[in-house]
């Protein structure tokens, strides 16, 4: 039987070859090419090999020929128009794109996978393809209102100047009430969490009272002053003015980010911060609670120690909600604000664009 002539491999293919056919992270395909070339390489013939690496005849010569033609940079990749071709053409995934942003099924709100592979007349699998290769995600909707306010410029100026450059020999704060947090207990125990299963507590629970929590956040180092009142009315929120001004140091101003509420504005209030000068009150937009970095930390603290808590009574809850506080004051934290008054309002001014011409359309 005549034995073939030995594959002639140049010494820098050899090294690539080898290095392909023991590297364990290497595609398994360009491992057994490799393998095959250096099979071949040996003297062992096209039958030999296919039958020590399980491939077919054709596969041991397509790859020795690729590798005649193109050295073995010609095995990394396979050649164009190989493989299965698309089964949906392109003019398809855009009427899915198109009817996914534009359209709304007839007995829903929204696209399913489902309601769209009926609609499309192809397979689920295909719809969540074209859907995460363009970003959709019908299922999921976000909240928004844009600020009508006459002075929205002004004040993102203000406010965003505060937390990018605050003034020398000055505290700023944001503050802001948490109103109505509940002390909810369960209305039986729930189950730990172990290997297997995740941690249960029942859907019905028991009203125990509520609480206000005030919160003013250094916007310098993230320590919090903070204190729980059974109300948010006038004389609560000067209250807590009040603290804040006594445990601010006598030769700095206060600056205080707050909303609109009425009780920020009282008479009462107004005639407060006349006598005391140091003091300075800057409000946030109409439908802007998102500009009052306070906000960040009432999340924290819902998701954190909260929406999860058993509290048999209202003292319990504030307990909870003031040790919770302590600790962050240990090792605080400040979040850190990187968006321009001009990133704000060229994002509020492209919102306002479209909803007026979809307004139109």
């Amino acid at each position: 039987m005549r034995i073939a002539d030995a594959l002639f491999l140049p010494p820098e293919d050899r090294r690539r070859l080898e290095a392909w056919a023991k590297e364990r992270t290497a595609p398994a395909r360009l491992v057994e090419r490799a393998r095959i070339l250096l099979l071949l390489a040996e003297g062992v013939g096209i039958r030999p090999a296919a039958r020590r690496l399980h491939v077919g005849l054709n596969t041991i010569r397509r790859w020795r020929d690729r590798f005649l033609e193109a050295g073995s940079s010609g095995i990394e990749h396979d050649a164009p128009g190989r493989g299965r071709k698309p089964v949906i053409t392109a003019e398809r995934k855009a009427e899915i794109v198109r009817r996914t942003t534009q359209e709304q099924p007839r007995n829903a709100t929204h696209w399913s996978l489902s309601r769209m592979a009926d609609a499309a007349g192809v397979s689920p699998f295909v719809v969540w393809k074209i859907w995460k290769e363009h970003g959709l995600k019908p299922h999921l909707i976000r909240t928004f209102k844009v600020s009508d306010d006459p002075h929205f410029v002004e004040k993102v100026e203000d406010i965003v100047g505060l937390y990018l450059n605050p003034p020398e020999r000055a505290m700023v704060f944001s503050v802001d009430e948490k109103t109505q947090i509940q002390a909810l207990d369960r209305s039986q125990p729930g189950l730990p969490l172990k290997k297997g299963r995740c941690g249960t507590m029942t859907h019905d629970y028991k009203r125990n009272g509520t609480t206000t929590l005030f919160a003013a956040l250094n916007t310098l180092d993230g320590t919090v002053i903070a204190d729980t009142m059974p109300k948010h009315r006038r004389q609560e929120w000067l209250k807590f003015l009040k603290q804040i001004y006594r445990l601010v140091a006598k030769d700095k101003d206060i600056h205080i980010i707050c909303d609109n509420y009425a009780t920020h504005k009282t008479e009462e209030v107004q005639a407060w911060l006349a006598t005391h000068r140091r003091v300075h009150v800057h409000f946030t937009p109409t439908s802007s609670s998102w500009l009052n970095m306070v906000e960040r930390l009432f999340r924290d603290i819902s998701e954190n120690r909260l929406r999860r808590g058993v509290f048999r009574s209202v003292e319990e809850l504030e307990a909870a909600i003031h040790e919770y506080l302590a600790r962050h004051n240990e090792c605080p934290k400040p979040f850190i604000w990187t968006a321009t008054h001009q990133d704000i309002l060229g994002k509020v001014a492209r919102a306002k664009a479209t909803l007026t011409r979809n307004a139109k359309d």
